[in-house]
């Protein structure tokens, strides 16, 4: 009997090892990650660009509680369908880029959906105005790996309303709903 006791013992220390799984934190890819941004204006769908995004990515298969998302996003980098719309957004009328140089991303909570999907709380920072947004995403490993983990993609979405950011310009011509698709890219973090 004790020699079967002295077996399982080290058997059961090890189970709860197994069951958490370490953090893993990722570097976003800023070559490789961009933020499109679509709305109704005019009869018809406008859209923009935003590009050279920053931020890092933590995932703790164990606990979604830990598991966070920073994300910094250049208002300079925003590119629409033309130069006056490119001039008008940055300007005071929409994103006011002088005053507010930079939009946020914070993330709270990831709940996991089954099948590579996800549902992302956070709070989105425009301007001088924070608030709180839930993004549906989808998450998938993606080809090469970098110190021994997979790189990974991060697509989400979400609706937010201008009006909501201070952005209330040209209402009667443009929607107050404006739909945010975010394609992500990053590379596992070198571990310390």
């Amino acid at each position: 009997m004790t020699r079967v006791a002295l077996i399982i013992a080290p058997g059961l220390l090890m189970i709860p090892l197994s069951l958490h799984a370490n953090p893993v934190s990722y570097r976003i890819d800023t070559q490789k990650t961009s933020i499109a941004l679509l709305w109704h204006a005019f009869g018809g769908v406008s859209q923009a660009r935003l590009e050279k995004v920053t931020g890092d990515i933590t995932l703790d298969d164990g606990n979604e509680r830990d598991d966070h998302i920073n994300v910094t996003i250049p208002v300079s980098t925003l590119k629409a369908s033309n130069g006056l719309l490119t001039y008008q957004m940055k300007s005071r009328f929409f994103f006011d880029a002088d005053r507010y140089p930079n939009i946020a991303f914070t993330s709270s909570r990831v709940v996991a959906m089954g099948k590579g999907r996800f549902r992302v709380f956070g709070t989105l920072a425009v301007k001088d105005v924070t608030r709180e947004v839930i993004l549906n995403a989808s998450l998938e490993e993606t080809q090469g790996e970098v110190w021994g983990r997979q790189q990974i993609s991060l697509n989400a979405s979400t609706t937010i309303s201008r009006s909501a950011f201070n952005m209330e310009s040209f209402a009667a011509l443009v929607d107050d709903a404006v739909l945010i698709n975010i394609e992500i890219q990053a590379q596992p973090r070198l571990p310390v």
